[in-house]
């Protein structure tokens, strides 16, 4: 039977299935899962009810987690119910602080060396609008001081974003914040004119490697260690501990002065994290 054509019980979420669910989405995402989202888990996993023809959410939780093929199951149950909010320029404070105070910094220095290179993890970049703002303040800066160079880790959970994040093709309305002067320089219309979509010009998407990262893992398989961590709005969808916890992992891979930046409605006040406050979301670490 077609989703749309079940009976309100079978698409109600029975008390044993919310709690199934919300166990699994706490334990491997780090979300805190109260009664009040129960509409919010209803509505997303409906689609993928459809997907699968299955005829109840009972039937869809025994499916993930009893079913053929429940690993590949886990990365679609992971991708319907995170939440990817996210804007060009979001929070732009940050990034006049980026080229304004830091980048100036690092040049000063390093003015014995002849080429610097400064290396960017976007933690949690959903549909790609963070690491492409980060790519065009970068690109913008290293036009005006030669010998400046950078990289972008691109990390997010969810498999669909990142596909989307990949391709760099937006629709025209989300480009609203990009200044006209990046819009001339950093986006390409799309030579149809029926399709209302720019992309993101190659030599931009060539700076970013987008990858499939969790933040519950215990160990992070990142390679590099990064001058600056944007963490921007993700710590709300986590309780106290898991903030510290991922936090202090992240900062296994920031160098010591780096910088991380959180979301301008975030906190770390009682978090046991190496890193000191210099601004308004801005901490530098310290250890």
């Amino acid at each position: 039977m077609p989703a749309d054509e079940l009976t309100d019980s079978a698409l109600e979420l029975s008390p044993e299935s919310f709690a199934r669910f919300a166990k699994f989405i706490t334990g491997h995402l780090g979300i805190k899962m109260s009664d009040a989202k129960i509409p919010m888990l209803q509505s997303r996993l409906m689609r993928r009810l459809r997907e699968l023809q299955l005829n109840s959410l009972d039937e869809y939780r025994r499916y993930l987690f009893e079913g053929p093929d429940t690993e590949n199951e886990h990365v679609h149950f992971i991708d319907a119910v995170t939440t990817n909010k996210t804007d060009f320029f979001r929070e732009p404070q940050h990034f006049d602080y980026l080229v304004n105070t830091i980048l100036p910094g690092v040049l000063a220095s390093e003015r014995n060396r002849a080429a610097v290179r400064f290396r960017l993890w976007c933690a949690g970049c959903s549909s790609g609008e963070e690491p492409y703002t980060q790519a065009m303040v970068l690109s913008d800066f290293a036009a005006k001081h030669p010998g400046f160079d950078y990289g972008i880790l691109a990390t997010d959970i969810s498999t669909r974003v990142l596909t989307h994040a990949r391709a760099g093709i937006y629709d025209v309305s989300r480009i609203e914040p990009v200044p006209e002067a990046f819009r001339q320089s950093y986006l390409l219309r799309s030579k149809d004119k029926t399709k209302h979509v720019v992309r993101i010009v190659p030599h931009l998407r060539e700076k970013i490697s987008f990858h499939r990262l969790n933040f519950m893992d215990n160990e992070y398989r990142v390679k590099d260690m990064f001058d600056a961590i944007f963490f921007r709005n993700v710590m709300i969808y986590f309780d106290k501990p898991t903030q510290e916890a991922v936090i202090r992992k992240l900062c296994r891979h920031l160098k010591t002065g780096g910088y991380l930046f959180v979301g301008h409605s975030e906190s770390l006040a009682g978090l046991d994290v190496p890193v000191t406050p210099l601004g308004s979301a801005v901490f530098r670490k310290v250890l």
